[in-house]
């Protein structure tokens, strides 16, 4: 097997590799990509492919003639998909069709498993039950709309000849995610009140929002799963990969504020608040445990636990490399 993977710089891109190295056998190539090439502390060394480029990704699939390409490019946060539509809809849609397109054209063995979002159901949400891949796509901004036309383009393409999975993973978290997210903002601001950097008050959007959360490593080992099973599976398979639970914001706050020995507030944040934020959102991923042989192993608070250690962790390097600089 040689798989490449896109937007391998990503917070999830070494949770992929680990799997693929686990769970397909330690003989696996793995050609890691990336718009920022360089060295990598998990893949040694990550190559410069930007996916809006189609020659580029024409030039990368011809060279390496992978068996399956894993397709994580994205605008990963909401937050910075709103501010830039076009760039969203350029890397979402167009990084999408490029790569689909290189396959077809350079590998046309080649699977492309594709990282699509459950927020492609958006408003079906409202109906309270856990969504399945039969349910309505009904997205309700630029990330979701843009992942949705990718997530249908492909499986348009499919009737062309490409072997493609639609992979639509629910909220994930771990280690190593950016504070452009629920978890990882709540964790850094704990540690950073732990370490006297901040006053005692966290500032928070909708806490009584629920959403399905999983560990990124499951969600890793999902996509290495897929890669796995790529023989017995249709070539337009579509698969979520949520937890079938729903956590409430403010419940997951509280678990990492009771991993604290400070005493700390919360503060609403307008900026904070999405005026589309949707009551509750929860999957249902019965294909993907039938069919991948998939289900969730980590517990979601000992995967709250390790967030709020890598925090705490990042605060204190931060802290010692500005103190080295200090005269």
């Amino acid at each position: 097997m040689r798989v490449l993977i896109t937007g391998a710089n990503g917070f999830v891109g070494p949770y992929v590799g680990d799997a693929l190295r686990r769970i397909c056998g330690r003989e696996i190539a793995i050609v890691a990509t990336s718009k920022d090439g360089g060295p990598h502390p998990a893949f040694g060394q990550v190559e410069e492919l930007d996916v809006t480029d189609p020659a580029a990704v024409h030039d990368a699939i011809a060279r390496h003639r992978p068996t399956h390409v894993i397709h994580m490019a994205a605008v990963a946060a909401l937050g910075a998909a709103q501010a830039d539509p076009r760039n969203t809809w350029r890397i979402h849609v167009g990084g999408a069709l490029n790569v689909a397109r290189a396959v077809l054209d350079k590998a046309p063995d080649c699977w492309l498993v594709h990282v699509g979002s459950g927020l492609v159901y958006g408003e079906s949400a409202k109906t309270g039950r856990p969504l399945d891949e039969g349910t309505l796509l009904a997205p309700i901004d630029d990330y979701a709309v843009s992942k949705a036309a990718a997530d249908l383009a492909l499986g348009a393409l499919s009737r062309q000849g490409l072997k493609c999975v639609r992979m639509r993973p629910f909220n994930h978290t771990g280690p190593g995610q950016t504070e452009a997210f629920a978890v990882p903002a709540f964790a850094m601001q704990i540690a950073r009140i732990e370490a006297g950097l901040a006053p005692p008050v966290i500032r928070v959007g909708n806490l009584d929002a629920r959403r399905d959360f999983l560990d990124a490593r499951d969600i890793a080992n999902a996509y290495a799963r897929a890669v796995l099973k790529s023989r017995d599976l249709a070539p337009n398979a579509i698969f979520n990969l949520a937890s079938g639970l729903s956590w409430r914001m403010g419940d997951i706050l509280d678990r990492l504020l009771a991993r604290s020995s400070v005493k700390i507030v919360t503060e609403q944040d307008p900026l904070r608040l999405r005026p589309s934020d949707l009551p509750c959102i929860v999957g249902d991923a019965t294909r993907a445990r039938t069919l991948l042989g998939w289900a969730p192993e980590h517990p979601f608070d000992d995967t709250l636990a390790a967030v709020l250690e890598d925090c705490r962790a990042r605060v204190a390097q931060a802290e010692a490399r500005t103190h080295r600089l200090l005269p």
